[in-house]
C-alpha cells in the first residue's frame, strides 16, 4: 500500500480541524494547541520533523497530567492530529485508529464536557474531504473496542467508508 504526502497532508488538516474544535476545553495548557499548530504547518506543506513528533508527545503528556476527562480527551485529539502525519502504509486495522482518532477523541471530549458526541461526529463527517474517505478505504476495517470510545470509532468509520 502506498500513501503519499498529499494524502497525509489532507488527512492531517482534517484531523487538526477536528481537534481544534475542542481546544477551548484545555484553556490552561498550551501543549495541545502547539500540537495542532504543528499539524497545520505540516498540512500546509511543511516537512515532517522531529518538532512535529515532539509536539505530539507533549500533548500526550498534557492528556495524562489533567484530572479533567474532557480536557484529557481534547488533548488526545491534538495528539492524533499531529500523529496523522505519520500514518503508516500498513494494511493493519490498527492504522484505522490513527485516521478516526482525532475526530473520535474530539467527540468524546465534547460529550464529557456536556455536549453531543453525535453532533461533533456529524460535523467531522461533513468536513471530511473525499481524500480522507479514500485513504480510509485503503485499510481493512478497524477493530474498535466495546467502550464508548469504540462506539464513536464505529460511527465514524462506518460513515467515512460509505
Amino acid at each position: 500500500m502506498e500513501l503519499d504526502l498529499d494524502e497525509l497532508r489532507v488527512l492531517t488538516n482534517w484531523a487538526a480541524s477536528c481537534a481544534s474544535r475542542v481546544l477551548p476545553l484545555i484553556p490552561d495548557d498550551p501543549r495541545p494547541a502547539a500540537a495542532i499548530a504543528a499539524a497545520r504547518e505540516f498540512a500546509a506543506g511543511g516537512p515532517r520533523t522531529r518538532a512535529l513528533r515532539t509536539a505530539a508527545w507533549a500533548a500526550l503528556a498534557a492528556a495524562g497530567e489533567t484530572s479533567d476527562a474532557a480536557a484529557s480527551a481534547a488533548a488526545r485529539a491534538a495528539v492524533g492530529a499531529a500523529g496523522a502525519a505519520y500514518l503508516h502504509p500498513l494494511a493493519s486495522p490498527h492504522q484505522v485508529k490513527h485516521i478516526v482518532g482525532p475526530a473520535q477523541q474530539a467527540a468524546l471530549a465534547r460529550e464529557l464536557a456536556g455536549g453531543s458526541a453525535e453532533a461533533e461526529i456529524q460535523w467531522a463527517l461533513a468536513q471530511a474531504p473525499a481524500e480522507v474517505r479514500a485513504t480510509l478505504r485503503k485499510f481493512p476495517p478497524g477493530k474498535p473496542g466495546k467502550t464508548r470510545l469504540g462506539e464513536l470509532h464505529r460511527l465514524l468509520e462506518s460513515a467515512l467508508r460509505t
